[in-house]
């Protein structure tokens, strides 16, 4: 399995560690917040609304450099558009819960 990792936000700040911070912040809030709509609408078999859930987090999994995380993502996406499948489900949560333990102690 992939880790997460900061070159991504290294590249982008150019050396901005205020930026650097900052980005990162925002992630930390918005991960757990986003995760847990996208639960709750997987919970309550809404998968349009999970599969907009799964769009927005794909973007953070490829800012903290998951590659191969944001194409899982991206095929999950379109399984709950367009088939209703959950297949991918377990790989998906297990991507997120690598993302927020990795942004845990930073």
């Amino acid at each position: 399995m992939e880790t997460p990792n900061l070159r991504y936000i290294k590249e982008l700040s150019e050396g901005d560690l205020a930026f650097e911070a900052k980005l990162i912040s925002v992630i930390k809030k918005e991960l757990p917040e986003e995760f847990e709509e996208f639960s709750e609408n997987f919970k309550n078999k809404n998968f349009v609304k999970t599969s907009e859930n799964v769009h927005k987090l794909k973007h953070k999994i490829s800012i903290l450099g998951l590659t191969k995380g944001y194409e899982e993502a991206a095929k999950f996406e379109n399984d709950l558009r367009d088939h209703q499948s959950v297949e991918r489900y377990d790989s998906f949560v297990n991507i997120i819960n690598s993302m927020m333990n990795f942004l845990s102690p930073l």
